[in-house]
């Protein structure tokens, strides 16, 4: 990811001329309702900075052009500039690649005339990735599980495939590079080869968007050593997915409640799964 001048102090950023400074706009970036799962900051109407919208891993700023705007400002939460852009006649919109390695918190858009401050806007930017729920092939044969892993020649194997659900809730884009099973699951790996996603090493969700990462670890297929079997009249625990992230940079767990019941091998076996 590139960003302009990056060594440059918020005053120079933000290049304000004392007393100029017209109209200035706050606010946290919200949910919107632009497809994609876009989320938007509308400012005051007939403002100069009307939207800040971001839009899958990209800061789109709409502006007024018809108040001599020449170059739209994007600073970081740190005070240094991001990038800047200059803008083109009859143009009424700018965008900001952040990608999924940028620094959670407050940026500042500034729409400048020359030297000249015209208006503000500050948006919050952060991730926030929730775990909703989690589903295996023998439960949720509908799900697309032969694009994922491609043609499974047996049961076996496919009884073994779990997919996890979350969401991104917050208000800027997130990579999930790690997903962990643990606690008592047939075959519980704490530490996965690779992500622990099938055949990919992140998931980038943006805000507002719900996906499921598929496990390659296979935590329901046949018992290991430290798992957990199944029984006719039932074996109950518990067990907790982890989802390791680019941006937000702490884990997120959740636990559920887990029965096995119905017969003493897996592959045969009735696999129930609830929130704790």
């Amino acid at each position: 990811m590139t960003r302009d001048n990056p060594h440059l102090s918020r005053r120079t950023a933000l290049r304000t001329v004392a007393g100029a400074a017209l109209g200035s706009v706050a606010g946290c970036v919200n949910n919107g309702d632009s497809p994609g799962g876009g989320n938007s900051t509308p400012s005051e109407e007939g403002g100069i900075i009307q939207q800040v919208t971001v839009e899958g891993t990209e800061l789109v700023i709409e502006y007024s052009s018809e108040k001599g705007v020449d170059q739209i400002n994007l600073v970081q939460p740190n005070g240094e500039l991001f990038g800047q852009r200059e803008t083109a006649a009859g143009s009424q919109q700018v965008s900001f690649e952040i990608g999924t390695s940028y620094e959670p918190g407050e940026y500042t858009v500034v729409a400048l005339s020359g030297e000249e401050t015209l208006a503000e806007s500050s948006s919050v930017i952060q991730p926030e990735i929730g775990i909703q729920e989690v589903g295996l092939y023998r439960n949720n044969p509908e799900k697309p599980w032969n694009e994922v892993y491609g043609d499974t020649e047996t049961d076996r194997l496919k009884n073994g495939e779990a997919y996890v659900t979350v969401e991104n809730t917050g208000s800027g884009p997130e990579a999930v590079v790690g997903l962990i099973f643990s606690g008592d699951v047939p075959n519980p790996v704490e530490d996965p080869r690779g992500s622990g996603m099938y055949e990919t090493e992140q998931v980038v969700i943006s805000p507002g968007e719900t996906t499921d990462l598929f496990s390659s670890s296979f935590p329901f297929g046949s018992e290991s050593e430290e798992g957990m079997g199944c029984s006719p009249d039932g074996n109950s625990g518990q067990f907790t997915v982890t989802v390791r992230t680019q941006v937000g940079g702490d884990p997120v767990s959740e636990t559920f409640n887990v029965q096995y019941s119905g017969s003493t091998e897996m592959s045969d076996c009735e696999v129930s799964i609830t929130e704790t």
